[in-house]
């Protein structure tokens, strides 16, 4: 299982289970409701630092494996020259 979705249960779980602790307390419908807001707006916030940091991750794995592709490009570029000088030495 990924971790993506490990800590995507791991979040709705704990959404859920603060939801179910909120609608159960015996407070007044005003403040339970503000306390719901309050817990979405904090669950939110951290869902869109997760996503962001998921994001800054791939986008950095992205750029390590073109500058990987491009170093290997540069490396095979000098030794695909080296048999043709080869092959013309042999012919000379």
């Amino acid at each position: 299982m990924s971790s993506g979705k490990v800590l995507l249960g791991l979040l709705a779980g704990a959404a859920a289970g603060a939801l179910l602790g909120i609608l159960f307390a015996p407070e007044k419908g005003s403040v339970t409701r503000k306390k719901i807001s309050k817990k979405g707006e904090d669950y939110t916030d951290t869902i869109k630092e997760k996503f962001n940091e998921f994001l800054d991750n791939i986008t950095g794995k992205f750029e390590q494996a073109k500058e990987d592709t491009k170093e290997a490009k540069e490396a095979n570029k000098g030794k695909s020259k080296e048999p043709e000088k080869d092959v013309n030495t042999a012919k000379g």
